[in-house]
């Protein structure tokens, strides 16, 4: 009595939608503008442009940068605004903000691409287990896009799904 197995995963309608197909590769850093403060406190103009002008930008060339001050201190928007320039022919991406804000804007970027309209009326399960960093907010937009088209959305694998979404017949 030989009874085929069948994998009635991959016979399945359900489409999966894996988010870490959209992760962009290269190195993460955070530009902290705390270490150019005088004395923890305040941001000196003069002594600021002389570090712009004394600094190797090349080293940011193809890395994801995010600046900040971890600092309690009030620093003035044009220093952000200015770093943003140097940057800005050697860097990827630069942003304001910290890490996770950088994964989150580099998901929206490649969200943004999706061809949203080849869910439509489908089912899809977005994938949950994933060996790179995907922030939460790359699955909420994701959600929240494939919401306005899928049938349902599930969220696992295809073999064991939480059901999160399904239109009403």
């Amino acid at each position: 009595m030989d009874e085929q197995i069948i994998n009635r995963v991959s016979a399945s309608s359900l489409i999966t939608f894996d988010l870490e197909e959209l992760y962009t590769p290269g190195e993460r850093i955070i530009f902290d503008i705390k270490d150019l403060l005088f004395q923890g406190l305040v941001l000196k103009e003069k002594d600021f442009r002389d570090f712009i002008n004394g600094h190797d930008w090349s080293q940011y060339k193809q890395k994801h940068v995010a600046i900040t001050c971890s600092a309690d201190a009030v620093v003035p928007t044009w220093a952000f605004m200015l770093l943003t320039i140097m940057l800005q022919p050697y860097a990827s991406t630069i942003i304001f903000g910290s890490l996770e804000d950088i994964e989150s804007q580099l998901f929206y970027q490649k969200l943004a691409l999706v061809d949203w309209q080849k869910y439509s009326h489908a089912k899809v399960v977005i994938k949950g287990c994933s060996k790179l960093n995907v922030p939460v907010t790359a699955y909420v937009e994701a959600t929240n896009r494939l919401r306005q088209v899928a049938s349902s959305i599930m969220f696992g694998e295809a073999c064991s799904t939480v059901p999160l979404f399904k239109t009403k017949k």
